[in-house]
C-alpha cells in the first residue's frame, strides 16, 4: 500500500509516495532527495550526525518516520547558507576550527542553529556543551565547536539588540 506525503524541504515543497511506511526522514533525504549532508552515523539516535530542524526543532532524522511528518517543514545543512553567504554558525565553525574530519559537522551545525533558535545557547560554555551533548565528535573538536557557537550566539545577540534599538 502506498502513502502520499508532502514536506517542505529547505523552502521547497516536495511530494512523495512511500511504498514502505518505515522510511525514515534520514533515508528519504539522502536516498530520494540526494541531500547527503545529513549523515547516517549510528542509525539509533545516539550520535547526532543526522540532526535536522523539523518544524524548527532539532530532531535525529534517523528516528523520525517520514509518514509521521506529513506537512512538516524540514531544514537540512544544504538549506542554511544563502547562496555564497554562509550561515553565521557555519562561518564560526570555520573560524574556530570546529571540525576536523567533517563527518559530524553538519549535525553539529544544525544542532547549534536549533539550540540558538530555541534560545537555549546563551553565553555559558557549559550550557552549550549540555545542549549539544547528543552530537558526538570522534575527532574531539569540542573546544572549537563551543567557541564557534559562542561567537555565533554573540553575533545573534548583537543583531537582536540593534533591531530592538
Amino acid at each position: 500500500m502506498n502513502h502520499s506525503i508532502s514536506l517542505t524541504v529547505n523552502g521547497a515543497r516536495r511530494d512523495f509516495v512511500l511504498d514502505d511506511p518505515r522510511v525514515t526522514l534520514l533515508d528519504l533525504l539522502r536516498e530520494r532527495l540526494h541531500l547527503t549532508g545529513t549523515k547516517k552515523g549510528c542509525d539509533r539516535g545516539q550520535c547526532g550526525a543526522c540532526t535536522i530542524l523539523l518544524d524548527g526543532k532539532r530532531v535525529n532524522s534517523c528516528l523520525a518516520l517520514a509518514i509521521s511528518h506529513d506537512g512538516a517543514e524540514i531544514l537540512t545543512i544544504e538549506g542554511v547558507a544563502r547562496g555564497d553567504q554562509l550561515h553565521p554558525v557555519q562561518a564560526a565553525f570555520i573560524a574556530h576550527d570546529g571540525l576536523q574530519c567533517g563527518f559530524c559537522t553538519p549535525g553539529q551545525i544544525m544542532s547549534a542553529i536549533g539550540m540558538m533558535q530555541e534560545a537555549q545557547a546563551g553565553n555559558d560554555p557549559e550550557r552549550i556543551r549540555e545542549c549539544m551533548s547528543g552530537n558526538l565528535c570522534r575527532c574531539g573538536a569540542y573546544a572549537g565547536i563551543v567557541d564557534a557557537v559562542l561567537e555565533a550566539q554573540a553575533g545573534a545577540d548583537e543583531t537582536n539588540q540593534r533591531r530592538s534599538a
